[in-house]
């Protein structure tokens, strides 16, 4: 039990409602068809949270085989703002690389084998998403194809957390894909674009460092990628307003726009760290959840932490009040 927790620890689970909220989405959209399978949900949801996990741990395997981690101290000495806490657990030897391998392959396959109980009750296009976000999810950091070294990594995420995820968790609830699902989906992806365009714009140097070109990077100009951030950070606000002012959409969906003044105050400290990056930020309660403050401050991470998850908590409360309206509109 407790090599379990260890590595489910170390598989990044602050990153998993990025996964379970759309899948609890897709299935809150499901509930009412009268084909609704409550436990093809349920199978679909655990399926896509371990799989999920097995893909961070794939990321760590491949970002410190090929490239190291020591790399983020050593910037950190040269007084650039660098994370250091970046597979800790192989770089302090709790774990080794062919532990992490076999790790990432168990929970990958346990997922995989939800996925074929899944496809004997459904059929084939359930197989076929399965395996699109398989490879895309494998090669988003292994070789040769390493999609997040070449400017796709947020595209990427965007596509497999957004439409693929939630297409695939609603056709394994009720075996049929509707319009809304997919219309749905959009928003969610671009939230969790958001995410990590916010970890890749403070990751800025280190990833420059080691050659990896995430948007940031391929930009490089300050006013394209606070100009590009905007875009992907409004984007679904605009998308749910034309859902529902085209009637595709209950009115109620109008109240995601509860959380727009979380998007303004995260696009204020995204635009406060491109162009004034040293100036200090004050957080709020509703800023951060699952965090001790004075703790990143103390470890002089809170420039990042804070900002990544007021992105996360943005996308938490998006999907809360998407997933209520579901269900009661």
């Amino acid at each position: 039990m407790n090599i379990i927790r260890f590595w489910i620890d170390n598989a990044r689970p602050r990153s998993l409602p990025q996964s379970f909220l759309p899948s609890l989405l897709a299935n809150s959209l499901a509930f009412k068809a009268k084909e609704f399978s409550f436990w093809l949900g349920l199978l679909a949801i655990i399926g896509v949270t371990i799989g999920h996990l097995g893909i961070n741990l794939f990321d760590d395997y491949f970002d410190y085989k090929f490239k190291k981690s020591e790399f983020r101290n050593i910037m950190m000495q040269k007084g650039f703002r660098a994370r250091i806490n970046k597979c800790n657990y192989i770089t302090s030897n709790q774990a080794t690389l062919t532990q992490l391998l076999i790790i990432s392959v168990s929970f990958c396959s346990f997922s995989l084998g939800i996925g074929l109980i899944i496809w004997f009750f459904r059929d084939n296009f359930i197989l076929y998403l399965a395996l699109v976000t398989a490879i895309l999810g494998f090669f988003y950091s292994a070789p040769p194809l390493r999609l997040s070294y070449y400017g796709l990594g947020e595209i990427i995420v965007g596509i497999i957390f957004g439409p693929l995820l939630m297409i695939g968790v609603y056709y394994a609830a009720c075996g049929k894909i509707d319009h809304l699902v997919i219309f749905i989906s959009i928003p969610i992806g671009l939230l969790v674009t958001n995410i990590i365009f916010v970890h890749s714009i403070m990751d800025y140097e280190p990833d420059k460092k080691v050659g990896k070109i995430t948007l940031a990077v391929l930009l490089k100009n300050r006013t394209a990628i606070i100009f590009l951030y905007f875009i992907v950070l409004i984007i679904p606000f605009v998308c749910i307003f034309e859902g529902v002012f085209r009637c595709y959409l209950s009115l109620y969906y109008l109240y995601v726009f509860l959380t727009l003044p979380i998007a303004i105050a995260l696009f204020y400290l995204m635009y406060q760290y491109i162009y004034y990056p040293d100036k200090k930020i004050y957080s709020h309660f509703w800023m951060f959840s699952l965090c001790n403050l004075r703790q990143i401050q103390t470890i002089n991470i809170d420039w990042f932490r804070i900002r990544w998850l007021l992105a996360r908590n943005m996308f938490i409360f998006f999907c809360f009040i998407s997933i209520i309206v579901c269900l009661i509109s």
